[in-house]
């Protein structure tokens, strides 16, 4: 059991690195290549920084752990709207843009229902080409609604800088170098939680819900501080609600497409389905109330993360 502690802990330390330079390298590559800043921030940022889940989630699915693969996403997106919006607004308040409560947290909202209830009793290749789809459609308001409104805040603060200052060789570099280890790092996750669970007779689910969804969650917790410490408190809410797009549609469907199966663990699809939702509703809410998230609110969050494990 000692391996696969620290075959884990190794897996979640090389994805929080990794995602970072993969996330970093190919919004560079992308700004280099003329690609608009409001594709840039909606699309490559959004979905790099799902790339943990992403591969987690589908090594796991692919494996025949279609549990860990399903508490990864559960979790982390329960994760993303309690424990790290949390983190980031105990550091200072965060500033919710209008557009972010207008275009964001509806998109990323519906995206959790659905998943949440195409979980029920497994996940179906139809149900994963289902959720794939409305990846496409949610992508596409995101970044119809973003030109329309001029979006500023359509690309991270890491990425921004001049496309001709970009030495695009290094950046590639970079982003195949993250991409590798998102890949080993997801490898190492995957057999350590596998190890874990059946050394110390824990359900699959379980772990995913708990150690793998947490440590895929590091990259958002990182870029969330260092944002609120930059000032840019308003790119942080924008950002986890895009995460849990992803999470719900991307690294959904690409379950139900790899890895289908059926889940007959009630704790998983009912109440830790149930529990993701009204963490998303509960983050919603706090949000809208003044466009900000204060200090007190983000101790309700952490609260409420906290309230949540023992039920899942």
């Amino acid at each position: 059991m000692l391996l696969d502690v620290a075959a884990l802990i190794a897996g979640l330390a090389l994805l929080a690195k990794a995602a970072d330079a993969f996330v970093l390298g190919a919004g560079r590559v992308a700004l280099s290549l003329r690609i608009a800043p409001v594709i840039v921030g909606a699309l490559v940022i959004g979905f790099g920084t799902s790339a943990p889940e992403l591969l987690v989630s589908s090594l796991a699915a692919a494996q025949g752990s279609l549990e860990i693969a399903v508490g990864n996403v559960v979790g982390s997106n329960i994760a993303n709207v309690t424990l790290v919006a949390g983190i980031a607004a105990l550091v200072a308040p965060l500033a919710v843009a209008s557009q972010t409560l207008r275009r964001e947290a509806p998109i990323a909202t519906a995206a959790v229902v659905l998943f949440a209830v195409l979980l029920q009793g497994g996940i179906s290749r139809l149900e994963g080409a289902i959720l794939l789809a409305a990846l496409v459609l949610g992508a596409g308001l995101l970044v119809r609604s973003a030109v329309r409104e001029d979006d500023p805040l359509a690309t991270a603060t890491e990425v921004r800088c001049r496309p001709e200052d970009v030495a695009r060789g290094r950046e590639v570099g970079r982003t195949a170098l993250g991409l590798l280890g998102v890949v080993i790092g997801a490898q190492l996750v995957v057999t350590g939680a596998r190890g874990i669970a059946a050394a110390a007779g824990l359900d699959e689910g379980f772990v995913g819900l708990t150690l793998v969804a947490i440590g895929t969650s590091l990259p958002e917790i990182v870029t969330a501080v260092q944002a609120v410490r930059q000032g840019q408190t308003d790119l942080v809410v924008g950002n986890l609600f895009g995460s849990n797009m992803f999470n719900s549609l991307a690294v959904g469907g690409t379950i139900g497409l790899v890895g289908p199966g059926p889940l007959d663990d009630a704790g998983l699809t009912i109440v830790a389905a149930g529990a993701m939702v009204a963490a998303a509703a509960l983050a919603w809410v706090l949000m809208g109330t003044g466009h900000r998230l204060v200090r007190r609110e983000a101790v309700v969050l952490l609260i409420a993360y906290a309230a949540l494990l023992p039920l899942v």
